[in-house]
């Protein structure tokens, strides 16, 4: 059996001057009233008289007042007390025997009585309070989840150079005209040298045909001279005939190899060279395009390969959640929707605790307080009114199902509230009979 409240008495508590409730067999027991008025003051009481002195309000003492009393009854026979200035503690049980805080201890849950603290913790924190009670399996289930931010911080990693690659390979440019491997130009210079020494032989020729020319034309002008000289010299004449003879013989002989050298030049044909070289200015224009498409094909071929790496990743990171999910499955949460997602976070149908409603996060939190100390049956709530009255209702009856007493303030003075604090006193909140649909007892 879960320990529960059945009575409480509160005198001089912070702005409590007197509250006295009965909460025997209620599952919701709602403090109503305005803001100001001495609710939280009522949780506040509790929370020091079973939590011990470090929940001790830094003011406890009521102003006006020099001493407090507060009395809880529990449904396991053990009677709470605290009296007096200081508000020194005492503690009963069903047996007559005293005892002390630490015979709280063994069955009050200090987070259902201080649950703002459960409230205010990091998402990860909620979650590693509620596997607290699976320490093997919350080992476990921390090892693959850490397992599961690595693979996923590895997988970012790589998918960012897969894009990388990708956005390099998609800018570099890429030639459809070009080979797929660079061209040589050994052959295209060995056809130019063997040209240009065809031209060079040809060339020589020609040169040879002009120094032929030029030396008949000489040899045309010296028989000029030598006529000349014949007419204006006759005692030379048969000397200078020989010479004549001799000339002419030599002109005749030029005269022929020039005829055979024009002949011959004449069918001479050189060699277009200018194919060769443009095909060798191209050599480096497309050697250059097959080098920038051999760069973008590796780029693609590393992005692909980053690619199926993180495809793999994905693969063992969707391995790592169905470990996680099937430890999950196996445990037994305490409410249907919470889980633990890929963070480590605490979630609720998916949502983490900033996404939920206040509604949502009063009943996961409470849902959690209960989980972790089951012997303990109750838990404080403050700020009931974030719950609408068919929220409320609803509430109820999940706590009622659940065998959990919950005490919690809300600014109201409906007929949902259980009391009304008003100035720090208590009024009783009788329900009419036509509102039983807000019967939470």
């Amino acid at each position: 059996m879960s320990v529960k409240i059945n009575s409480l008495e509160i005198e001089n508590v912070k702005r409590v001057q007197a509250v006295k409730m009965d909460c025997t067999e209620k599952q919701l027991t709602v403090i109503g009233g305005g803001n100001g008025q001495g609710k939280s003051s009522v949780l506040d009481a509790i929370m020091w008289t079973l939590g011990g002195d470090r929940m001790k309000p830094s003011k406890a003492v009521r102003d006006g007042a020099d001493r407090v009393a507060t009395r809880i009854e529990l449904n396991n026979g053990v009677l709470v007390e605290r009296t007096g200035k200081n508000g020194t503690l005492k503690v009963t049980d069903q047996t007559g025997k005293k005892g002390g805080q630490q015979l709280l201890n063994d069955f009050v849950n200090q987070l259902a009585l201080n649950l703002p603290k459960f409230m205010a913790a990091s998402n990860k924190d909620k979650a590693d309070m509620l596997l607290e009670q699976y320490p093997d399996i919350g080992a476990k289930l921390q090892q693959i989840m850490e397992a599961i931010k690595d693979k996923y911080d590895q997988r970012h990693g790589i998918g960012q150079m897969q894009k990388r690659k990708e956005k390099h390979a998609e800018d570099l440019p890429f030639h459809a005209d070009a080979p797929d491997e660079p061209v040589t130009a050994k052959e295209l210079t060995d056809r130019l040298q063997r040209a240009m020494a065809v031209n060079a032989k040809n060339e020589q020729r020609r040169l040879a045909v002009e120094e032929i020319r030029t030396e008949k034309q000489n040899a045309e002008k010296d028989a000029l001279r030598k006529q000349e000289q014949i007419d204006e010299l006759e005692k030379l004449l048969a000397e200078r005939r020989e010479e004549l003879e001799q000339i002419q013989a030599k002109v005749k002989s030029h005269s022929d190899a020039l005829t055979s050298a024009v002949v011959e030049t004449k069918s001479l044909e050189d060699q277009d060279t200018s194919e060769i070289e443009a095909e060798l200015e191209r050599v480096d224009q497309v050697n250059a395009k097959v080098r920038e498409n051999q760069t973008k094909r590796q780029a693609e071929e590393d992005a692909e390969a980053l690619h199926e790496e993180y495809r793999g990743m994905t693969a063992e990171i969707e391995g790592l959640r169905d470990e996680r999910n099937a430890l999950l499955k196996n445990l037994s949460l305490p409410l249907d929707g919470l889980s633990i997602d890929d963070d480590g976070d605490l979630v609720m149908n998916g949502a983490k605790w900033d996404c939920m409603s206040g509604s949502e996060q009063l009943r996961v939190a409470a849902a959690v307080c209960s989980a972790l100390k089951p012997e303990c049956g109750f838990v404080l709530l403050d700020g009931l009114e974030s719950m609408d009255l068919q929220t409320l209702h609803d509430f109820g009856e999940w706590v009622a199902e659940r065998d959990l007493q919950v005490i919690g303030t809300r600014v109201s003075d409906g007929d949902e509230c259980s009391i009304i604090i008003e100035d720090g006193k208590a009024v009783e909140r009788v329900v009419k009979e036509e509102k039983e649909n807000w019967d939470f007892d």
